[in-house]
């Protein structure tokens, strides 16, 4: 090793926690942004009661946020990536942190511990919840539910890192957004990928808030539901979920968002906002994805037309189309109560929820991508086995893919249902049942939101305990920001 080589090592394994928290103060200010938003649609809202909870909570926030800017100067450094890795992870955990707020001002059913839950299933697009009446809280404080949830489905980080510039907003888009999202554009900046992926998240929201509001949706109504779809979140502003409108137009509207927001963004933006729809034909990961929605569709309506849960064709195919379509990308709205459903259909959406859509979306789980990756390592793997001399490689989009891909795939995936087994193991020792503690567990770590059992489409989390809730706020985390950042950091502490 060279001389001049280890003052750099050096640099490389002390973290600049001074610019870090800077960065994170700047998250909070643009938190602070959003729940001033939300009071303002509580002041144009009459007699609406979180008003002050949410002003309040903004100033409040603001202020967290603006220290660190007073002592702290940014100057030119370079952030690495093990500091862009501590700001991504600080800045979600503080945003749920002060997120709890205006639900801790508001008071009502926000206790402590539910007013963290409920932050937290927000900002990572979970959509669980432990509101009995959603429809009792005032427009404003539902507005900044959905705000969390719309807020998570992009990331934080690469919401305001847009306000930065060069190699730091590189670094912390990279930090956050995952290399299985960013491998169709290998060899484009981050900035550019950031960009697509703001821009056809906003498109794709505008989008559906007109589409509902032709379908005779109130503004409200419209704009929470499409926050909340292409946020594949789930939350909704009524206590029945979309059952409430009974409207098949708005299904449609609905189904065709959740869909499009379970599909990479980056490849949304060729398609449509660029004109070049071949694009769409052309990836493989979308055709599977799309193949195995269309197929999980099928099945769940056979299922439900074999076992007479429904007498029309036509009904159950608009039930079953909707809940695949929500379970699928990790959204979690309901039309009906999926526990009342044969197993074989509960089977077919535990499956969904736990392969979930592409990456460079806003839905969670595993991953289609991730899928395709292991189950092509596999297929290689035995023809090696059978024919060690050939010549196999793993290809996607005709592009091939290094065996350090096929690697990461693989373990990731024996990460997430190691994580699974885990706090399902932590649910049942706690008191819950196999099918809820299971459930609950895929749904935590998808963030999906709903499971079955105590945990239904049309239930919540409201009566569990303390300690579930809280490792279930810790689950949601870890999947959200698929699991790898956190080692990172647990990484990076333990070298340092």
């Amino acid at each position: 090793m060279k001389i001049d080589e280890i003052p750099l090592l050096r640099q490389c394994k002390v973290m600049n926690w001074k610019i870090i928290s800077w960065y994170v103060g700047i998250s909070l200010l643009f938190v602070a942004t959003l729940m001033t938003v939300s009071g303002v649609v509580a002041l144009l809202t009459p007699d609406d009661e979180s008003r002050v909870s949410l002003l309040f909570s903004a100033f409040l926030t603001g202020i967290i946020g603006f220290f660190p800017l007073i002592f702290v100067r940014r100057g030119n450094h370079r952030l690495s990536f093990r500091e862009g890795n501590c700001i991504v992870v600080g800045a979600w955990v503080l945003a749920c942190l002060v997120g709890t707020f205006p639900f801790l001002f508001y008071g009502g059913e926000f206790t402590p511990i539910n007013a963290m839950f409920e932050s937290v299933s927000g900002f990572t697009t979970t959509g669980a919840s432990i509101l009995n009446d959603i429809e009792a809280l005032p427009h404003g404080l539902q507005f900044w539910r959905i705000s969390t949830a719309w807020v998570g489905g992009v990331g934080i980080v690469t919401l305001f890192s847009m306000m930065t510039g060069g190699s730091d907003k590189s670094t912390l888009s990279g930090a956050e957004i995952s290399h299985v999202a960013k491998d169709p554009f290998a060899g484009e900046s981050n900035n550019s990928f950031v960009n697509r992926m703001l821009l056809t998240y906003i498109a794709l929201t505008l989008l559906s808030f007109f589409s509902l509001k032709l379908t005779g949706l109130g503004w409200f109504d419209a704009a929470t539901c499409a926050m909340s779809a292409c946020s594949t979140c789930g939350f909704c502003i009524r206590n029945s979920s979309i059952a409430f409108y009974a409207n098949p137009a708005a299904e449609v509207v609905l189904i065709m968002t959740m869909i499009a927001a379970g599909i990479h963004f980056g490849i949304l933006f060729l398609a449509f906002l660029k004109g070049k729809p071949k694009y769409i034909w052309k990836s493989e990961t979308i055709k599977v994805f799309l193949s195995l929605v269309c197929l999980a569709i099928i099945i769940v309506t056979v299922d439900l037309m074999f076992n007479g849960h429904y007498s029309s064709f036509g009904t159950a195919l608009r039930d079953a189309s909707f809940q695949v379509a929500s379970i699928s990308t990790t959204t979690g709205f309901a039309t009906q109560d999926t526990t009342l459903w044969p197993p074989l259909s509960m089977a077919v959406l535990i499956i969904c929820s736990l392969i979930c859509g592409c990456s460079g979306s806003t839905s969670g789980g595993i991953k289609i991508d991730r899928a395709i990756l292991a189950a092509k390592g596999i297929y290689r793997r035995v023809g090696l086995t059978v024919s060690p001399n050939r010549i196999q490689t793993v290809r996607i989009d005709g592009r091939v893919r290094p065996d350090s891909q096929v690697n990461d795939a693989f373990g990731y995936i024996f990460c997430y249902l190691l994580i699974v087994v885990i706090f399902a193991a932590i649910n049942i020792a706690f008191g819950l049942d196999f099918i809820t503690g299971v459930t609950t567990s895929v749904a935590c770590i998808g963030n999906v939101g709903p499971g079955f059992g105590d945990v239904g489409s049309m239930s919540n989390y409201a009566n569990f305990p303390t300690i579930l809730k809280s490792t279930g706020m810790a689950e949601m985390l870890i999947g959200r920001l698929e699991i790898f950042p956190i080692l990172y950091l647990i990484r990076s502490i333990r070298v340092r």
